[in-house]
């Protein structure tokens, strides 16, 4: 992971635009390529499966400098995430269930 994060500050860090890179504008980002994600679904189910995967990377790319921009380490996070919803979605009460887990 910290081999891909390297490779995308690198290339930000070429082109000088980690100057632009500020948490908040990073949160944008996402936020619109997102979006950009969810037009992939917006009329039908069928997708073109190339643009699919470059919205996820774009996606994935902001994700990656906003942990970077604000010191976390992404996979560090993840998992912790993955523990604390563990601990709110047990496998016994949440398997195949969407209940929120303050439902289960």
């Amino acid at each position: 992971m910290k081999e891909l994060e390297n490779e995308i500050v690198k290339f930000a860090e070429e082109r000088d635009w980690l100057q632009f890179n500020t948490p908040e504008n990073l949160a944008k980002s996402i936020a619109i390529e997102a979006g950009e994600l969810l037009e992939c679904f917006q009329w039908n189910s069928n997708y073109d499966k190339d643009e699919l995967k470059y919205e996820i990377a774009d996606v994935m790319n902001y994700c990656i400098l906003l942990c970077h921009q604000i010191g976390v380490d992404p996979k560090e996070i993840v998992l912790e995430k993955m523990n604390i919803s563990a601990k709110k979605y047990p496998v016994e009460k949440a398997k195949g269930k969407s209940t929120k887990y303050n439902k289960l």
